[in-house]
C-alpha cells in the first residue's frame, strides 16, 4: 500500500493508463455525408469568399482595396460591412463580438460585448454599426506599456485591421465574433506587437519596390512577407498536471530527475503517432481547418510526448494571427482530450526543448501579370531574376549582419534561455547558413577573378544562370544554425515555442529594409558609370557578400569552436534575456526602428522595459515556486522517509543486529542538509532581489545569481528523488509524465 502523501500520484497513474480516445467525427452535411477538407475550410471566417457573397460588388471591390493595398476604409463601406458580419456571425450562432489583439504579455486579449442594442421604445434589437466595427474602447490600464503611460490613463483603442480575416472562436456552446486589431494608446502609442509589424511590412513593401523598379521590374504596387511558423509542443496527461505546482505555475517542471531512458534511442522522433494523440490532433485540425488556418503537417518530434504542426505559408500578419489561434485551440481541444499543452520551450530538463521555427520570405503581392506572385527568395529562369534574386537574398544577409544582437533581442526570453544552444536549438549566435552550393558560388563571385570577361560570361562561368536547376535542395539541412536559407526562405529557428512570432518577423522586416535602402543607393551609384544595370548588380552585390562573409557560416553550431570563431568575426555572443534586451534600446537599434517608421524612441524603449520586467516576474515566479515545493513538498516526503529508515536502523542496532540502511540514510541526510542549505540561499537571494527597485539591477541578479542557485537546489532535490522510497514521492515523475500519457 503506497504512502499516503503518494497516494495522489498514484492515483493520478490509475486514473492516466484506463483512458481511453475519444471518439471525433468529421464535420459532415445536413445529410449527414462527410464532408472533404475543401468543403468546410473556412466556414468559420469571414473571408473574401465570404465577403464577395454577402456584400454588394462595389463594397467588395472598396474593402479588397483597403485589404490590398492600405487604402482609407470609409465609413460607408464600413457600415454596410458591419451589416453583413453581424448577418453572417448571428447566422452561426453568435451573440457577442470582440476586437481581439495583442498586447505586449506575448498572449491575446479581448473584451466581449453583446449585439444587444435597446432602441428608444426600449425595445430589444440587434445592432452592429461600421464604427463599432472599426474601434472599440477596452481598458487600457493593466496592460504593459513600459512607462509610455500611468496606471490612471486607462484609455486605449482596439482598432479594426481588416487585412486578417475576421473569424468566429468556439468555446464549448458559446460562440464569440473575433475581429483581429490593433491596440493603441490614447495618444496614438503601439501598446501591441500587431500595430509593428504592420509598419514594419509596410516599410519593407516601399523599400523593395523602389529597389524594383531600379532594376527595371516597374508597377509593383505591393510587396508581401510570407511566414510558415512550425508549432512545437508537449502533452501530459491533465491528471499529472495537476499535481505539479510547477507545471500550473510557471509552465515548466522546476525539480524532476531524469529517467533511464528519454530521447537516447530518438524512438519517438517521426514514429507512429500515439492514438488518442492522434484523436486529439485530428480534432485540432478540423477547428483550425473551419477557421481557415492551412494546418499541413503533424508528427511526433524528438522528446517523448513532443508533437509539431505546421501550417502552408501566409502573409506574415495573418500568420501570425493564425498561430496565437492556433496556440489557443491547442489548448483547448486538448482539454477535452484529457491533456494539458505545454508550449514552454523547456519543460523538461535533459530532453528536446520546443521552438517555432520562423520560416520567412518576401515576394510581389500586386503588379505586373508577370510579376504577382513571384517569391524575390526564389531564382528566375533568366540572368535578370536571378541577380534579382542575389539582390534580396544579400539584402537579407546585410541585414541579418548589421542587425545581429537586435535580432537576438527578439526571441529573447526565460524559457529560450533554457533552449538556445542545446542540442535540438541553434545557438545564442546569430549566423547564416547558406547550403554548400549557394556558399561556394558567393565565395567564386567574392574572389573578383573575372574581370576580364564581360557580364554575361561571368553570369554563366559562376553558373548564376543557372540557378534554378540546381538551387532545390541543393545542399543538407544545418538543424545548428538560428537562420538558415533552405531554398527559397530563410529558416529563423531560434523563435521560442510559446512567444509571438510578431516581434521577431518585425524586427527582420526592418533589419532586411534597412539593408534594402543601403543597396538601393550603392546601386544607383554604381548605375552611374556601370555599362549596364546587369553590371551595376553585380558589383552591388559582390560588395555585400564581401561585407557579410562573417555572418555566414556553413558548420557545427553547438560547437566550442564556432564560439570562439564568432568571438575573432566580431559576432555578438548574447548569452541571457537581460544582455539581449539591451540590444533593444541601443542608439543603432533605436535608429533603425525609428527612421523606419515602425516605432518612435518612446515606443522603443517601452518594448525593452516591457521585457525586462516580464523576465523578472516569470523567474521571481518559478524561484518562489521552487521554495514552496521545495519546503511543504519535497523535503517533508525526504524527512519521513528518513524517519522510517531511522527507526529501522535503531531497532535492528537494539536487537544486535547490523543495519543495511543505515548506508542509506546516511547518503539521504547528507543531500537533505545539502538541500536545506540551498533553499536557504535560494530564500536570500530572492529577498535580496524583492527589496531591489531597479527593474535592470533585478534582471541582472535574477541572471548572475538566482538562476543559478535555482539549478543548485534543483539538483539536490533530483538527488533527493534518487534516494527517498517510490511510496513517499509526492509528484508525479518524468517517466509516468513522458511514457504513459
Amino acid at each position: 500500500m503506497s504512502n499516503q502523501n503518494s497516494q495522489p500520484r498514484f492515483n493520478a497513474i490509475q486514473t492516466v493508463i484506463s483512458r481511453k480516445s475519444k471518439i471525433v467525427e468529421a464535420p459532415k452535411d445536413e445529410k449527414g455525408n462527410t464532408l472533404k477538407i475543401s468543403d468546410f475550410y473556412g466556414i468559420n471566417t469571414f473571408s473574401l469568399k465570404q465577403m464577395k457573397q454577402k456584400l454588394p460588388n462595389d463594397i467588395y471591390k472598396r474593402l479588397v482595396q483597403t485589404i490590398q493595398s492600405g487604402k482609407k476604409l470609409e465609413i460607408e463601406v464600413a457600415n454596410v460591412v458591419a451589416h453583413a458580419v453581424k448577418e453572417w456571425a448571428i447566422e452561426n450562432g453568435v451573440t457577442h463580438y470582440t476586437h481581439w489583439f495583442q498586447p505586449q504579455t506575448g498572449t491575446t486579449a479581448e473584451k466581449h460585448d453583446a449585439f444587444l442594442s435597446i432602441d428608444s421604445s426600449g425595445s430589444p434589437m440587434e445592432r452592429f454599426s461600421g464604427s463599432q466595427l472599426i474601434q472599440s474602447e477596452p481598458d487600457a490600464s493593466s496592460f504593459p506599456s513600459g512607462g509610455m503611460r500611468t496606471t490612471f490613463e486607462a484609455r486605449g483603442y482596439a482598432a479594426w485591421d481588416p487585412t486578417s480575416p475576421i473569424f468566429i472562436a468556439d468555446a464549448g456552446s458559446t460562440r464569440t465574433l473575433c475581429i483581429p486589431s490593433v491596440f493603441i494608446s490614447y495618444h496614438g502609442d503601439a501598446l501591441d506587437e500587431k500595430t509593428g509589424l504592420l509598419r514594419s511590412n509596410e516599410a519593407i513593401t516601399n523599400r523593395a519596390i523602389k529597389l524594383l523598379n531600379l532594376i527595371g521590374d516597374k508597377g509593383v504596387t505591393s510587396i508581401v512577407t510570407n511566414l510558415g511558423p512550425e508549432q512545437e509542443y508537449f502533452l501530459i496527461d491533465r491528471a499529472f498536471y495537476a499535481l505539479r505546482p510547477d507545471l500550473i505555475m510557471s509552465g515548466r517542471t522546476l525539480v524532476g530527475a531524469r529517467p533511464p531512458k528519454g530521447q537516447q534511442l530518438e524512438d519517438h522522433y517521426f514514429g507512429s503517432i500515439p492514438s488518442r494523440v492522434l484523436t486529439f490532433m485530428t480534432e485540432v485540425e478540423y477547428e483550425l481547418f473551419k477557421l481557415g488556418i492551412p494546418s499541413k503537417t503533424r508528427h511526433n518530434e524528438v522528446a517523448p510526448m513532443q508533437f509539431e504542426v505546421a501550417p502552408i505559408f501566409e502573409d506574415s500578419n495573418v500568420a501570425v494571427d493564425h498561430n496565437h489561434v492556433t496556440m489557443e485551440v491547442l489548448r483547448r481541444i486538448a482539454k477535452k482530450h484529457d491533456f494539458e499543452v505545454l508550449l514552454h520551450e523547456k519543460p523538461f530538463a535533459g530532453v528536446n526543448g520546443s521552438g517555432k521555427h520562423n520560416n520567412w520570405s518576401i515576394g510581389i503581392g500586386t503588379g505586373p501579370l508577370e510579376l504577382e506572385g513571384i517569391n524575390l527568395l526564389d531564382p528566375g529562369k533568366t540572368p535578370h531574376q536571378n541577380l534579382r534574386f542575389l539582390l534580396f537574398l544579400m539584402a537579407t544577409l546585410k541585414g541579418l549582419h548589421k542587425h545581429a544582437g537586435l535580432l537576438r533581442a527578439a526571441i529573447a526570453s526565460p524559457g529560450n534561455d533554457h533552449r538556445l544552444g542545446a542540442n535540438e536549438a541553434p545557438p545564442a549566435i546569430i549566423s547564416a547558413f547558406m547550403g554548400n552550393m549557394l556558399d561556394n558560388m558567393l565565395n567564386e563571385i567574392e574572389k573578383d577573378t573575372h574581370q576580364s570577361l564581360d557580364y554575361k560570361e561571368v553570369v554563366i562561368k559562376l553558373g548564376v544562370s543557372k540557378l534554378p536547376t540546381v538551387m532545390k535542395d541543393n545542399t543538407d539541412r544545418n538543424r545548428t544554425s538560428p537562420f538558415a536559407f533552405t531554398g527559397n526562405k530563410f529558416e529563423f529557428r531560434a523563435v521560442g515555442s510559446s512567444s509571438s512570432c510578431a516581434f521577431p518577423v518585425t524586427i527582420i522586416n526592418c533589419a532586411v529594409a534597412d539593408a534594402l535602402d543601403e543597396i538601393t543607393t550603392q546601386l544607383e551609384a554604381k548605375m552611374k558609370t556601370a555599362k549596364s544595370t546587369e553590371e551595376a548588380i553585380f558589383a552591388v552585390v559582390k560588395d555585400a557578400i564581401k561585407e557579410t562573409k562573417n555572418i555566414r557560416f556553413e558548420g557545427n553550431g553547438y560547437s566550442d569552436d564556432w564560439v570562439k570563431e564568432a568571438e575573432k568575426r566580431g559576432l555578438p555572443h548574447l548569452k541571457t534575456t537581460p544582455e539581449a534586451l539591451h540590444e533593444i534600446e541601443s542608439a543603432k537599434s533605436i535608429k533603425l526602428l525609428t527612421s523606419l517608421g515602425v516605432f518612435s524612441e518612446e515606443e522603443v524603449k517601452s518594448r525593452f522595459h516591457v521585457r525586462i520586467e516580464i523576465y523578472n516576474k516569470k523567474l521571481l515566479i518559478e524561484a518562489e515556486c521552487l521554495q514552496t515545493m521545495a519546503e511543504t513538498q519535497i523535503l517533508p516526503a525526504a524527512y519521513q522517509y528518513s524517519s522510517i529508515l531511522a527507526q529501522g536502523v535503531a531497532a535492528l542496532k537494539a536487537a544486535g543486529i547490523s543495519a543495511p540502511q543505515a548506508e542509506p540514510l546516511t547518503k539521504l541526510n547528507q543531500v537533505l542538509a545539502s538541500a536545506q542549505t540551498e533553499l536557504k540561499k535560494l530564500e536570500r537571494i530572492t529577498a535580496s532581489i524583492f527589496a531591489l527597485e531597479n527593474e535592470e539591477e533585478r534582471a541582472s541578479k535574477i541572471a548572475a545569481e538566482l538562476k543559478p542557485q535555482m539549478e543548485a537546489l534543483r539538483k539536490e532535490c533530483d538527488a533527493l528523488e534518487n534516494h527517498v522510497a517510490d511510496d513517499f514521492w509526492p509528484l508525479p515523475k518524468y517517466r509516468e509524465m513522458l511514457m504513459l500519457s
